[in-house]
């Protein structure tokens, strides 16, 4: 394509952009929808990473998409529609994080369990951390000035530490560091002053660092490559489906953990662990079907349990690892049916 035609291509697209918001601020919903349609995935992590659940980033998101479309006449088109959108997501998410309280994982309640818990009950009481379905997110950055690739920003440990971190410096430093907005244009999203958003990123950096591998997720799976991941995910799959605790011991680090949200107890280490692999009910030759997926910009699996009475493997969790080097440093399975379905997955196998 030619440069002219390039640039009559966009200036045919600005203009029915234009078209739209204006047919949207006389109350032409379709007008809007035409205008954030594309925006919708992106808003929808953005939430997500506030707020580190996707039902809390469904709710916020359609809250603020309609705030957005009542307050659209109070947009002056001074800077962009995306930015002036963000505002109004992150100001709503802000809203749901003062409510709600923060995320946690099983790490955040106490130390790891030597031996196995057999009878764990889950925890009802405590707002659980949620696996996040990438399959939509683009590769790379949402802004040249951006620290942070979109799927290092869903990462488990990134969005595990976002949720140590007030309300007001978690949104800065995603606005700033996932989003490349300057500190100007955070300080008017959050009215505060310039002062203020440096002190937030200043303090919050510092937490973030502190909980965070140095080396992303995203560094080390394209250091191994996909063929080593696919069949790392296969092996581990095979070995619980075999009942196999040698061959599942082989591809663990030494000091591996080992967590399932909503259960309180979690385990560090190999011996701890193996513990757990051997006694945990129903583990064995049959018991257990798996299906791979990405989970958080991660490598995933869809867990399915043998039901003697539904007569087939049903969705009992999606479980999302963490290599280091081409071993699994962590294992988190967030136990529920109703994650499968968020990852398209079926409710059960044969």
């Amino acid at each position: 394509m030619s440069e002219i035609s390039a640039r009559t291509e966009d200036a045919t697209a600005a203009d029915a952009d234009d078209a739209d918001l204006s047919r949207a601020r006389d109350g032409d919903d379709a007008a809007f929808n035409r205008l954030v349609g594309p925006l919708r995935r992106e808003l929808h992590a953005h939430c997500y990473r506030m707020l580190g659940s996707t039902h809390d980033a469904d709710d916020a998101l359609q809250d603020g998409l309609l705030r957005a479309w009542r307050g659209l006449a109070r947009f002056e088109g001074r800077g962009s529609l995306r930015s002036w959108l963000y505002t109004v997501a992150t100001r709503t998410c802000l809203d749901a994080a003062a409510s709600r309280g923060k995320r946690a994982l099983p790490v955040d309640l106490g130390p790891s369990s030597d031996r196995a818990v057999v009878g764990d009950a889950p925890l009802t009481d405590v707002a659980w951390l949620g696996p996040y379905p990438d399959g939509a997110l683009p590769e790379g950055r949402l802004s040249p000035d951006a620290r942070y690739e979109q799927r290092e920003a869903v990462e488990l440990a990134f969005v595990a530490a976002l949720q140590h971190l007030p309300g007001n410096q978690r949104a800065a430093l995603l606005l700033f560091e996932v989003l490349g907005f300057s500190a100007a244009e955070i300080a008017t999203t959050m009215d505060t002053s310039i002062a203020s958003v440096n002190s937030a990123l200043q303090r919050a950096r510092r937490i973030v660092a502190e909980k965070v591998p140095g080396r992303s997720q995203q560094q080390t799976l394209r250091q191994i490559g996909d063929v080593r991941l696919r069949e790392i995910v296969a092996e581990y799959s095979a070995a619980l489906e075999r009942g196999d605790a040698d061959a599942l011991v082989a591809l663990l680090t030494e000091d591996v953990t080992w967590s399932m949200p909503p259960l309180p107890h979690w385990y560090r280490g190999l011996e701890a662990v193996t513990d757990f692999a051997l006694r945990i009910p129903l583990t064995g030759c049959g018991s257990w079907r798996h299906l791979p997926t990405s989970a958080n910009g991660q490598a995933a699996v869809g867990c399915y349990l043998w039901n003697e009475q539904a007569g087939a493997h049903v969705g009992w969790s999606i479980n999302v690892l963490t290599v280091r080097g081409d071993r699994i440093a962590e294992l988190t399975s967030f136990i529920g049916a109703e994650h499968l379905a968020r990852f398209g997955l079926p409710a059960a196998l044969p």
